[in-house]
């Protein structure tokens, strides 16, 4: 039987899946159109799993696409050498798995090429590309190179600055460019992974939002679930999961665990509000991979937990804006969005509770306007017994 997963990547097969219909079918116009498409999102927020999908539906359904799924995930500590031969392993395995997933062999002049090609630098990489499109062409005329890049936050520092500059040389090429279409995947945006500022890094990128689960997406997702078992969830439990995690897709998921396998509700009984108060009693308290990087994240820089209990806690409200550093990394980590007042708040009531209990200050909360912002905040640093 199918289950709610949090581990990963999840699969339809084993896991109970948004489906994302509508985003993938956007997805797939930017690439028919040609885009070179960026996606930086919080981690767990479902953006493998999305692309994973979009490429599915690319090999499976349409013949005029070849597309190379790749991974920088382990590559950024390699020099420039190893990175570029790791890509060309990397990519050539791809290619061989994409005819496989069709029932395909390539043709003995793409395998000789594939067998001889080599990559050492960004601009090898792209006559890589430029050869790979004519041999593919000779095989399948109809065929645009897509590629999309998973964790591309694990790329080299030594490498960023050629390969995008090298991406955006194929971009603007008046010939039948290859890649057709490129989608970059990560956590930080190309502007926070300490690019030379003084030059535009990527001027040419399409960026493409993956907004967490809709209330009907989250039914929908139960609605799965009883499909399967028969046992369903009150209206009222749908729609305070929804609120209380705001649609983010690893705290829906975990929640739906909770009330499908660790309380041990019986399949024949309705699931209700008392069993969603137990289930979120488990939520807050335990220590789950998602709110060990939200506190994890947040620890990187005091002037972090400063400015989240001034939002948390504060009447008055802090702007949101993304030109301040400090609010546009907390942006980027899914710590915080823009209300519909324009000011800062924090994603959903799950969150704002645990950072609450981290941050809580040992007194009035009043310290900041005090003391220099550096203090500790139990003044050990700046009282002394005299």
């Amino acid at each position: 039987m199918r289950r709610f997963g949090t581990q990963g990547r999840v699969y339809p097969g084993k896991h109970y899946v948004v489906p994302r219909s509508e985003e993938i079918n956007d997805f797939l116009q930017r690439v028919k159109e040609g885009r070179y498409i960026v996606l930086f999102a919080p981690r767990q927020t479902g953006k493998t799993t999305f692309f994973r999908l979009a490429l599915d539906a690319l090999v499976t359904k349409s013949s005029s696409y070849f597309p190379i799924q790749l991974n920088f995930e382990t590559y950024k500590n390699l020099s420039p050498s190893e990175f570029y031969d790791a890509l060309y392993h990397r990519m050539r395995r791809e290619i061989t798995q994409v005819f496989q997933k069709r029932e395909d062999n390539p043709s003995e002049i793409l395998s000789s090429f594939l067998e001889n090609a080599k990559i050492t630098n960004h601009i090898s990489m792209m006559d890589f590309f430029e050869q790979f499109s004519n041999t593919l062409q000779s095989q399948n005329t109809d065929q645009k190179v897509v590629v999309i890049i998973d964790e591309f936050d694990g790329i080299p520092q030594t490498v960023l600055s050629d390969f995008l500059h090298s991406l955006r040389d194929i971009y603007l090429s008046d010939e039948t460019r290859c890649p057709h279409s490129v989608g970059i995947v990560g956590v930080k945006s190309i502007t926070q992974l300490n690019y030379d500022r003084s030059v535009s890094p990527f001027n040419i990128q399409d960026e493409f939002n993956l907004p967490n689960f809709t209330h009907q997406q989250v039914k929908a997702l139960l609605g799965q679930y009883t499909d399967d078992t028969g046992q369903p969830f009150s209206p009222e439990v749908i729609e305070a999961l929804h609120k209380q995690t705001a649609g983010q897709p690893f705290l829906v998921n975990r929640f739906a665990q909770i009330l499908t396998e660790e309380l041990g509700i019986p399949k024949n009984e309705l699931i209700t509000m008392q069993h969603f108060s137990k289930a979120h009693q488990i939520l807050l308290r335990e220590r789950n991979t998602n709110i060990d990087h939200l506190i994890t994240n947040i620890r990187r820089n005091r002037r972090f937990e400063t400015l989240l209990m001034k939002i948390a806690s504060y009447d008055n409200g802090i702007e949101f804006n993304l030109y301040n550093d400090l609010i546009n990394e907390l942006a980027t980590y899914g710590v915080v969005a823009e209300g519909a007042d324009g000011m800062c708040e924090i994603v959903n009531p799950i969150y704002q509770h645990c950072i609450i209990q981290a941050f809580q200050p040992f007194i009035n909360g009043l310290e900041g306007d005090y003391f220099p912002e550096d203090t500790e905040k139990d003044f050990t640093d700046y009282l002394t017994s005299e």
